[in-house]
């Protein structure tokens, strides 16, 4: 009963947020309750901003790490929060509690998030925020405040500091260039177990004066509450029908990117300062406009339009084409599984950006090749050759799981993960100069550690004994059916590669892909490893054979693992388990199975009121961008019909549900082809 309750609560909610709702590229809420905000990020920093007035949630880090605790392991940093905002009219304090007609908008088109509400009947106050995605160490807060009688408004910015940080240090100082003057409010401090130096500086910007001129701009009072909390304020009149529009901009820096992130930090409020308003949004939203080249259109179905777009608009959001870094499970919108590096990168996430934006998608592979060197000392500590990728991965490329948890010790997959994702990188952008200096090392090195990784049994096949799979639910068992599927299916690609590269191919890599071995039921059920029985499974497993990998792909067989799999799937399990199912039945023509599957995939791990995912329907852990990731991947390489084939993206036997009017995808591969689906 609790469970219906729970769910029915949150089904109410996001109908009130419906009627908000106006088009495929805007969510708009005026419900502030049962809450979960949608983050503004642009590949370093991700802004989650508060169901509360004026107020940011949290700010992550990308890459950031500090140790979680003494004994503990590497975990990802909350930043500094610097984008707090204090606003009194009349010397009454805006909150919650006196103001009316608040709503709230993501623009997912120009990654924007508005704030609207009215204070009693003297002001319409709106803000927006971004995490620039052209100063991309930066955000910055654009206010307007429309007066509906005459009165005194004072704004004060803070620059709030964790408790768990050590030894801040807060200033105001003004910097002087001639007759350019640089206000910089700052704190400086250490990360929680002091591995970086954290530096956030902000500043204000008025857009209809010179801001960097004394005599022009407001009085700026500095208040330190503490060195934990750093305020900068201004008061000005604003007279009856009269428009105040500033910004706040602030920007963070660490040793992680900059050795000297205190003076760097300052540069980049500095930057924004002095450059125009519309100027710099413009660029901001230029390269937006240049991320949705690659897009999902729906006809006939909003919520479904709305959906997708919210999962394309976060891969977007927590990825760049110009850093060589990965993307966590939740992204930059918060710290859970300590923003570590899974298999949720290459198997649910990167496929659908290698589809969308190769940029990014190549980001996410070099990020693995950086740390290829890592990979083989793991290998060599474990006794294996070739490289061997960590289950969680940080900054440093080493193991990052909690030693208490096996999956660190041993699902081993993960390997075999990365050496795919290299191949179909090169699959989709026939960039030999990229597949001969960091593909084929990468495939040649995962290649050789799965041939030392396996035994050789009596008949001459071999078994990979020992790991966690995909469902790890089951640990330490023999032949897991994903694990060997994927192991064959990297060895493939890694002769596929040296054949393209001209070198022989490896006798040792074919023999070991055509002998390992996968265990079956008298029915022809596929077992998910040698002494499966028919338990409750975590997530897709075996089903992972047909797609993505395409090992089984006989009929009868892939309807057998569905029929038999879909019902031992674990109510707690996450979001892009039936994902994976839906994209089966999509390609197998069933388009009923396949949309129940699509929307059972991720509708019950929607929160209100704008439907960001959780990792799990009976949990609040979002936002989920694996998740997001599958459910893409239904859109894509299911109902697009979208393959990856060694001639490039293929389409085949697309099929449309008939809850949709149409489908176009628009921007893919390198040569931004347009797909539809009527």
């Amino acid at each position: 009963m609790k469970t219906f309750n729970y769910f029915l609560l949150i089904f109410m909610s996001l109908a009130q947020t419906i009627s908000a709702q106006n088009d495929g590229w805007h969510i708009s809420t005026n419900q502030s309750t049962n809450y979960t905000g949608i983050v503004v990020a642009n590949g370093h920093l991700g802004i989650l901003p508060s169901e509360k007035v004026l107020k940011t949630e949290q700010i992550i880090l990308n890459n950031v790490y500090d140790k979680e605790s003494p004994l503990g392991v590497s975990r990802i940093l909350k930043g500094i929060n610097f984008q707090n905002m204090k606003i009194t009219i009349d010397g009454e304090t805006v909150t919650d509690d006196n103001i009316s007609n608040w709503e709230q908008t993501l623009n997912m088109k120009e990654a924007a998030f508005t704030t609207r509400f009215d204070f009693k009947d003297k002001a319409s106050i709106e803000y927006t925020m971004y995490a620039l995605r052209n100063v991309a160490y930066s955000g910055y807060l654009d206010i307007k405040i429309t007066a509906k009688k005459d009165m005194v408004m004072k704004a004060t910015a803070s620059i709030e500091t964790p408790e768990e940080y050590q030894d801040p240090l807060s200033t105001f100082r003004v910097l002087r260039d001639l007759e350019t003057t640089m206000p910089i409010l700052q704190t400086v401090a250490k990360s929680r177990l002091g591995r970086h130096l954290v530096a956030a500086s902000g500043t204000f910007i008025w857009h209809d004066i010179n801001s960097t001129r004394e005599h022009q701009r407001p009085e700026l009072v500095h208040h330190k509450i503490s060195e934990y909390n750093n305020q900068l304020s201004f008061e000005k009149d604003v007279k009856k029908g009269e428009d105040l529009a500033f910004a706040w901009t602030a920007a963070q820096a660490t040793t992680q990117d900059f050795h000297d992130p205190q003076s760097e930090s300052e540069r980049f409020v500095i930057f924004n300062l002095l450059t125009p308003r519309n100027d710099l949004l413009r660029q901001h939203k230029a390269l937006w406009d240049n991320l949705w080249q690659g897009d999902i259109i729906i006809e006939g179905d909003l919520q479904s339009q709305q959906d997708v777009r919210l999962a394309l608009y976060h891969l977007y959001a927590f990825g760049r084409g110009d850093n060589n870094l990965s993307i966590a499970p939740m992204g930059l919108s918060s710290q859970n599984y300590n923003g570590h590096i899974f298999w949720d990168t290459e198997l649910w996430m990167f496929p659908p950006l290698l589809l969308l934006n190769q940029d990014i998608a190549r980001s996410l592979v070099n990020y693995r090749s950086d740390r290829l060197d890592k990979a083989k000392q793991k290998a060599i500590n474990f006794g294996y050759k070739g490289a061997m990728f960590p289950w969680e991965s940080d900054d440093t490329g080493e193991e990052s799981t909690p030693a208490w948890a096996l999956t660190g010790t041993f699902e081993h997959h993960i390997t075999a993960d990365v050496g795919i994702a290299f191949w179909n990188y090169y699959r989709v952008t026939k960039d030999k100069q990229w597949l001969k200096e960091r593909g084929f090392p990468m495939l040649k090195a995962v290649a050789d550690y799965w041939v030392s990784r396996v035994t050789k049994n009596d008949d001459g096949s071999y078994s990979i004994k020992n790991v966690v799979g995909a469902n790890e639910f089951a640990p330490n068992v023999d032949d897991n059916a994903f694990t060997n599927g994927a192991a064959i299916t990297a060895l493939q690609f890694a002769n596929l590669a040296a054949k393209t590269l001209g070198e022989a191919e490896n006798d040792s890599w074919k023999s070991v892909a055509e002998n390992i071995k996968l265990y079956r039921f008298p029915d022809g059920t596929t077992m998910e490893h040698s002494k499966y029985n028919g338990d409750i499974i975590k997530q897709a497993d075996v089903n992972l054979l047909s797609f993505p990998l395409n090992i089984i792909n006989d009929r009868t067989t892939i309807l057998k693992d569905l029929k038999y799999y879909e019902p031992k799937l674990a109510k707690e399990g996450p979001a892009m388990g039936k994902s994976a199912f839906a994209v089966i039945y999509a390609r197998l023509g069933d388009a009923e199975n396949a949309f129940r599957l699509f929307k059972d995939s991720y509708e019950p791990n929607k929160r209100p009121p704008f439907g960001a995912l959780s990792e799990t329907a009976t949990a609040d852990l979002p936002y989920f961008a694996t998740g997001a990731g599958g459910m893409l991947q239904t859109v894509l390489f299911g109902f697009g019909g979208l393959h990856l084939t060694e001639n490039g993206i293929e389409q085949k036997n697309p099929i449309l549900p008939k809850q949709w009017k149409s489908l176009t995808i628009t921007g893919v591969g390198k040569d931004k082809r347009t797909y539809t689906v009527k």
